[in-house]
């Protein structure tokens, strides 16, 4: 059976918006939540970025039954990986043992701030591997010493740390990178419906875990309305993975995205009212093997109106066809 998730956008939202959204997407009868994971939104339209473990600590107080999880944190520059292990356990108690970890190896967007610049994309997936070694060891609640190709912990424990650890999901894109983290994760992270590397992952792990996509649409009671936020807000979204790794800034997805037409990202996103055309759009990922797929709703002002009058609906719409 497919779980369906709802996706905390901190990009487009307030941090009290996001706990108040968090809650109600859990009272319409969503699966499992998501948070990003963003220093800086993608567009200055989007207008916001909190801090994303401050949110779900607050969404993990104020829900009782939803799952949890980060999409994705990069555990290589912005955060040191001993400091993800320290957070994600700590999340893990506050949620009583809802919460998943999501890891990626980031985005430039997000991980310049630190001044270290940015690393190419080999030596991303390097430091990504080398800090989920040390997340699962630290995890252990052993006293930990580390001295790595990129990372250094000294006499690092974790206090509290919830038994058995913490779930982790990393996000893969394609053969090599599914053999290479699928021994250090739990699940399988990708927002393409691509079936064949499910089947990959599968065959390698003999079907273990869970695999979690992610899916963008834009409810609106008018299409048109529809279109013109997503495109006002989402265009970035049509660059693909190897060029919005890239971008260090807001003004570099403008100047990226700034040829995209509105019927462009009509044709990637379903727009609109019609529930039957987002079932359509999301039927993809199960058929590829998804389990588990999280909703991103696009734009801040319709997130409560899609939570009240179209989330149910639709929720019953895509279990049924799932099923």
């Amino acid at each position: 059976m497919t779980n369906f998730g709802y996706t905390l956008m901190t990009e487009q939202s307030g941090p009290k918006e996001l706990v108040r959204y968090a809650v109600a997407a859990e009272q319409v009868g969503f699966d499992f939540e998501v948070s990003s994971d963003h220093y800086s939104p993608w567009l200055v339209s989007q207008g916001h970025a909190p801090y994303a473990w401050t949110v779900l600590g607050a969404v993990a107080h104020a829900t009782e039954r939803v799952e949890l999880a980060t999409y994705v944190t990069c555990p290589t520059q912005r955060y040191h990986p001993a400091v993800v292990a320290q957070k994600a356990a700590t999340m893990q108690i506050l949620s009583d043992g809802r919460f998943i970890l999501g890891l990626g190896s980031g985005e430039n967007l997000n991980e310049h701030v630190t001044g270290d610049g940015w690393a190419p994309v080999a030596q991303r997936q390097d430091m990504l591997e080398e800090a989920a070694q040390i997340i699962r060891q630290l995890h252990t609640g052993e006293l930990i010493t580390w001295e790595g190709n990129y990372f250094r912990v000294d006499s690092a424990r974790i206090w509290d740390v919830p038994e058995g650890g913490v779930p982790i999901g990393i996000a893969v894109s394609g053969d090599s990178s599914i053999e290479r983290f699928a021994p250090l994760a739990d699940h399988f992270i990708s927002t393409e419906p691509e079936k064949a590397l499910i089947d990959s992952w599968n065959e390698l792990t003999d079907g273990k875990g869970r695999k979690i996509g992610q899916v963008p649409i834009s409810w609106a009671p008018d299409r048109d309305d529809a279109i013109d936020r997503a495109h006002d807000q989402f265009r970035w979204f049509g660059g693909g993975w190897a060029v919005n790794a890239d971008l260090p800034t807001p003004a570099g997805f403008a100047g990226a995205s700034q040829f995209v037409r509105k019927e462009d990202v009509a044709e990637q996103i379903p727009c609109g009212p019609d529930l039957e055309a987002i079932v359509e759009a999301v039927k993809p990922y199960w058929e590829a093997g998804y389990t588990d797929l999280a909703l991103v709703q696009v734009g801040d002002d319709l997130q409560q109106r899609f939570l009240d009058e179209a989330a149910r609906p639709l929720l019953d719409l895509l279990r049924d066809a799932a099923r």
